[in-house]
């Protein structure tokens, strides 16, 4: 494919009629980039829709209104302009050119030139245009080759495209989990070797995305391996070293084409709790995020291949059921690849059984002349006990009959 004309959001109205507008403006000064582009071309999907333009930010901004479209400033300093039609959003950011660089952020001069905007980006897969006709543009020479071999290359010399942006030597190994379809380019790999120390510029939150887009890939087991190999792994993320069983979990996802989870691999890779809860501070996750790697981790419930389904339903209502199923495949990755088909089954139940609420209020209680206070939630807790146990009965005369018995026996 040298073209996107035909693809699906290309055709697309909103796409359309913004083009449009921008074209008006200046004939020949606004293309697609990144993305939407490379993804096209490697039948990939596409989610975002980016434009690079040869307008400014305040002439985006006055074509955008006058076609009746909103324009908001989401990231002036640097020319980007993200323009909403019908609801659709695009960003739209003024070509430019790098004038400083410090290994975390740049400070950019606008510029009308396509090669310059192209040489500051990091990968030449990354760097392929189509104009409002969809015909693709390849200012660096080898992008459209590397998005159909399928190559992850730097621009231009790798340790000077490093050294603009140290998340780049994450970025390269997060690119060739997602797109590359052969080795690792050593070229590559040596310049991330050789600046590896320059991670420990970047902000904690910056590390944390690239490696959660990382561990997102179908199969990034050659990029986790090549992470561990030049100690990128070691520096950014030194708490996720369980290597055993995050290989082996990936291993049985692709062996069996199971679901991927990124945050099942991180907790595949963690040790315990306290490493994750040791994780969750270094990186600021969020709450919920930590709170997903330590139940993850837990230890008090035992999870077999041969659990009964009461023994998974009990399981499921302690725990939830993202931490069950979390947990169900940390325990199949350490057990091996047999018994696959009950493990699969774990994997379904987790997925499928819903946990009810219990049919009994504190109101019901006290109404069987348990008086207000702490025995309330004695009673409650033993009713729910046999509840649980009996494999929660969908049975309100029931329940309130053991309410009664367990009311008579404290009274």
């Amino acid at each position: 494919m040298t073209s996107v004309a035909r693809t699906t959001w290309f055709k697309a109205k909103e796409t359309q009629a913004l083009i449009a507008a921008l074209e008006a403006a200046r004939s020949g000064g606004s293309r697609f980039v990144g993305g939407c582009v490379r993804n096209s071309l490697m039948g990939r999907e596409v989610d975002d829709i980016d434009i690079a333009t040869q307008l400014t930010p305040d002439q985006t901004t006055e074509v955008a209104t006058k076609a009746g479209f909103a324009a908001h400033p989401t990231g002036i300093e640097h020319g980007t302009i993200t323009v909403v039609v019908n609801h659709k959003p695009f960003e739209v950011t003024t070509l430019r050119r790098d004038v400083t660089t410090d290994g975390r952020r740049a400070t950019v001069a606008f510029t009308e030139s396509w090669e310059e905007d192209a040489q500051r980006r990091d990968f030449r897969m990354n760097a392929l245009y189509a104009d409002a006709t969809g015909a693709i543009h390849d200012p660096t020479g080898g992008g459209l080759e590397d998005a159909h071999a399928g190559r992850v290359i730097f621009i231009g010399d790798a340790h000077t495209r490093i050294k603009e942006d140290y998340l780049r030597i994450l970025r390269f190994f997060r690119f060739n989990a997602w797109y590359a379809r052969g080795p690792v380019d050593p070229h590559g790999l040596q310049a991330c070797a050789d600046l590896v120390a320059g991670l420990d510029t970047l902000s904690v939150e910056r590390v944390w995305k690239e490696a959660k887009k990382m561990l997102a890939a179908a199969d990034p087991r050659a990029s986790w391996e090549g992470m561990n190999a030049i100690e990128v792994r070691a520096r950014a993320l030194p708490e996720l070293d369980n290597h055993p069983r995050l290989r082996a979990l990936m291993a049985l996802e692709a062996d069996l084409m199971l679901p991927i989870d990124a945050m099942t691999r991180v907790a595949a890779a963690l040790e315990d709790q306290e490493s994750a809860k040791a994780l969750s501070r270094r990186l600021k996750l969020s709450n919920e995020e930590r709170d997903r790697l330590v139940a993850a981790l837990g230890d008090n419930v035992k999870i077999t291949s041969y659990m009964s389904l009461r023994e998974m339903r009990r399981a499921i209502y302690k725990l939830g059921n993202e931490a069950f199923g979390d947990r169900v495949m940390l325990a199949w990755a350490t057990a091996g690849g047999e018994k696959a088909q009950q493990w699969r089954a774990l994997v379904t139940h987790a997925k499928m059984w819903k946990p009810p609420r219990m049919p009994l209020t504190g109101d019901e209680v006290m109404a069987a002349g348990v008086p207000a206070g702490p025995k309330v939630g004695i009673v409650m807790r033993e009713v729910e006990d046999w509840w649980i146990d009996a494999d929660f009965p969908d049975d309100k005369l029931s329940v309130i009959e053991r309410l009664k018995a367990v009311a008579q026996g404290l009274s």
